[in-house]
């Protein structure tokens, strides 16, 4: 069986980084996707498909799949510049503004 192990992006609708300090062990579905013929949903037979780990660490993540004997790879995360703005949002409800701030 193969499995993948990557560390998951930021949620797009939150401007937080939580939950992305974990790797994750998912393994790959042996067989193609079926389309469900009553609803026309896509469907697979393989459970082990739904199969979703959470890992401290990377090296947590390779033990696990080498003790269990699967074949892994890893995809390594992209990491983001973080945006710090000069002031910071305290700079919006500074008393010493030069300009008028409304909504």
């Amino acid at each position: 069986m193969r499995a993948r192990i990557y560390q998951p992006a930021k949620n797009p609708m939150q401007s937080g980084t939580g939950k992305t300090k974990v790797w994750m062990l998912e393994l790959v579905p042996s067989g193609g996707r079926e389309i469900d013929p009553l609803m026309g949903w896509p469907s697979n037979s393989d459970m082990a498909a739904q199969i979703k780990m959470k890992f401290a660490s990377r090296e947590a993540a390779e033990d696990y799949a080498k003790s269990k004997g699967l074949d892994y790879v890893v995809v390594a995360p992209k990491k983001r510049k973080p945006v710090i703005r000069q002031g910071g949002y305290g700079e919006n409800f500074a008393t010493n503004r030069r300009t008028v701030w409304t909504h």
